[in-house]
């Protein structure tokens, strides 16, 4: 199978952000801090497989991380009253389902811009979550199996990791083998053409809405887990981190261009560059400042780097 040079150049900028890390703390490179990152990186990965065919078909979802705090705080709210776990876990996903219905509803038939319709979902969740919770943390009466999920393993695997694989894989095959991940380009690269071609564009981006919905609750239940407790202030910024790794891995903004591959791999570098200055304990603030840095010039040198291929290729 050939590899695209750009997918290539993406995989090289994760090794060298790798090997500079572990030249400058050799703990970087152990199996903890590897199953740190791919742990702590999993709601982005879990989630950014149904945004970035989102984002291949032209659109755009703002509504990830309330949908993630949302769905987290309700999971730990039923928890509390005595709802099995796998019973309040099915609750929530379902509630995520329903909040990607209403945006694709709010987009496809109201036709309501869908930075606007998200925007607007992102603030409405977010109160949500703040007003469910009283503003406070919920910790007391949580069940002994509620951190089963986010803090157990399946052999020498964490569960986490474990579902991540496997959300990866099942969103693999729909962009590669099914009608939803070829029309998701078609639409992305020109709506009109797919449309007259005779695509239900307006279904199609329906379908992708949900799933956004839906793997964002997955996310949010499982980083609920995760902490142990039902935090109404996770999740804030989380929309951004998943926007970020999909541009970071090759998907465009204006659509018709990207890859899950691609998106895994800007993921796990941002992760690992998180990881790296949180071992080389590099002050929190600053942090945010040289990720910042770093993910421009990565971004410019990526597009540099397909431009000069496409040229190439053109000559």
């Amino acid at each position: 199978m050939r590899i695209e040079p750009t997918k290539l150049f993406l995989a090289g900028m994760l090794v060298l952000t790798v090997a500079v890390f572990t030249l400058l703390n050799a703990r970087f490179f152990s199996l903890r801090s590897m199953i740190y990152v791919l742990v702590q990186n999993s709601f982005v990965i879990i989630t950014g497989c149904a945004v970035t065919l989102l984002m291949i078909s032209g659109y755009i979802d703002l509504s990830m991380g309330s949908t993630l705090a949302l769905t987290g705080m309700l999971h730990a709210y039923f928890a509390r009253a005595g709802i099995p776990i796998g019973l309040s876990a099915l609750f929530v996903v379902l509630i995520g389902t329903l909040i990607g219905y209403i945006n694709a509803a709010l987009i496809v038939r109201f036709r309501i811009t869908p930075f606007i319709a998200t925007l607007g979902m992102m603030y409405m969740g977010r109160g949500l979550t703040y007003l469910l919770a009283g503003g406070l943390v919920i910790r007391e009466g949580l069940p002994d199996d509620f951190p089963y999920l986010g803090n157990e393993y399946l052999g020498p695997v964490p569960i986490i990791v474990v579902v991540m694989i496997a959300v990866l894989a099942f969103f693999i095959l729909l962009e590669r083998k099914s009608v939803l991940g070829k029309y998701s380009v078609a639409i992305g690269g020109n709506k009109t053409a797919a449309v007259l071609s005779g695509i239900n564009a307006g279904g199609i981006v329906q379908v992708l809405y949900v799933l956004v919905g839906t793997f964002s609750a997955v996310s949010g239940l499982l980083m609920a887990s995760r902490l142990g407790v039902g935090d109404p202030n996770t999740g804030i910024g989380f929309e951004f981190d998943v926007i970020i790794a999909a541009i970071l891995g090759g998907t465009s903004l204006a659509g018709g261009e990207g890859s899950l591959l691609g998106m895994v791999i800007g993921s796990l570098i941002i992760g690992s560059l998180g990881n790296g200055l949180r071992l080389l304990n590099v002050f929190t603030f600053y942090q945010s400042v040289m990720k910042g840095i770093v993910l421009v010039l990565a971004v410019v040198l990526y597009e540099n780097v397909k431009t000069r291929l496409k040229a190439g290729r053109l000559e």
